[in-house]
């Protein structure tokens, strides 16, 4: 099986759902493509070379985890990334302008 030529699904919606200050998970995000499919918990997490993304998973054992959902292509990967990751400092620039503005009330 190979890929389709010319098919390419773009990312139409990434939505930061829970930003946490504290502990090594920072948030958890949706992506959408294509307006017609869904990834939910997908997970930034604060990792010894910085952030990087987990993908929704299941625990399979012996605290092994296993991925629900993936993308088959690191370039693939790249691009959802980028988009989870710009979206993300959008989220913590407005946390911060609020916490900015409550404490000047």
């Amino acid at each position: 099986m190979g890929r389709k030529g010319g098919f390419s699904m773009r990312i139409t919606d990434v939505r930061v759902r829970k930003v946490n200050e504290e502990g090594k998970m920072k948030a958890v995000v949706s992506v959408t493509f294509d307006d017609e499919f869904v990834v939910h918990d997908i997970k930034i997490i604060e990792g010894q070379n910085g952030l990087f993304i987990a993908m929704p998973s299941r625990k399979m054992g012996e605290g092994d985890f296993r991925d629900i959902a993936h993308p088959l292509v690191s370039e693939t990967r790249n691009k959802i990334k980028d988009a989870i990751f710009a979206e993300y400092k959008k989220a913590l620039e407005e946390k911060a302008e609020e916490a900015a503005a409550a404490a000047m009330e």
